[in-house]
């Protein structure tokens, strides 16, 4: 690995705030004895100084491909950073304190990238079954699945969809109205008396619109009498095929019960 020595430096003394810091005892490569360092971490790189005025680091440790683990020394509070491969060298420091030790076995422990892996990996692992297990999340509700019921048919849907009739329709001005009860629960109240309940809590009609007039006078005779035979002559037609589709799902009813074994 290439390391550009100005570049770490900088990095090393630089006002970002640090993963973790303190004096830790390092025991040397060659000679057994151990040396009081200042450390620094930041990242997956542990910079250790003489002093911890000092400008620059005395060296280095990238902490990727290795383990932090407690070893036996005659030192108290000691562990120790190996890395794999049987030419790599084994850091071993000492701490002040259990705490201390405890808190930097813990901080290098996380600060590779091989570890942030890992914690992304089950992170997104854990999001994905929260969306699962949401009602209205991608894969839907883990529920219970509820005992199996028929889809209705189109007459069915269509008679769910449309609102009820009244037995009795309404008249203005000698012709039927044909109330539409969701125009006149979205519509506000009005204040004429023109929409809004009426004192029984029943919808009033909405108002007609205009007439076009009509010079001849038996043209508008004409229309009057056809606007008064329309809603029989829609009553009529309307029960007729109401027998014929009702006709026509007995007879399908008794042709799938017959063809059952």
């Amino acid at each position: 690995m290439k390391l550009n020595e100005r570049s770490l430096v900088f990095y090393a003394t630089c006002d970002s705030p640090a993963d973790n810091s303190g004096f830790l005892y390092k025991r040397g490569e060659r000679h057994t004895a151990y040396h009081r360092r200042w450390f620094v971490l930041k990242g997956n790189m542990l910079f250790y100084f003489e002093e911890r005025d000092s400008r620059e680091p005395v060296g280095v440790i990238v902490l990727e491909g290795c383990n932090v683990e407690l070893c036996d020394s005659a030192e108290n509070f000691t562990f120790a950073i190996r890395f794999g491969g049987s030419k790599s060298r084994t850091y071993v420091l000492a701490a002040e304190s259990q705490a201390a030790m405890e808190s930097w076995v813990k901080s290098l422990s996380r600060a590779s990238f091989d570890y942030m892996r890992l914690v992304v990996r089950e992170l997104e692992k854990q999001l994905q079954e929260m969306s699962r297990g949401l009602p209205g999340g991608c894969g839907g509700s883990q529920d219970a699945p509820g005992p199996w019921k028929p889809k209705p048919s189109g007459l069915e849907q269509g008679r769910e969809r449309l609102p009820a009739l009244p037995a009795v329709l309404p008249k203005e001005n000698g012709c039927a109205v044909w109330n539409n009860v969701v125009e006149a629960e979205e519509r506000p109240p009005d204040a004429s008396g023109c929409g809004g309940h009426d004192e029984e809590g029943a919808p009033r009609p909405p108002p007609l619109p205009p007439r076009r007039r009509v010079s001849n006078g038996s043209g508008t005779a004409s229309a009057g009498a056809a606007a008064a035979q329309g809603p029989s002559t829609f009553c009529r037609l309307h029960e007729q095929y109401s027998r014929e589709v009702a006709r026509l799902r007995q007879d399908w009813q008794q042709k799938r019960r017959g063809s059952q074994p």
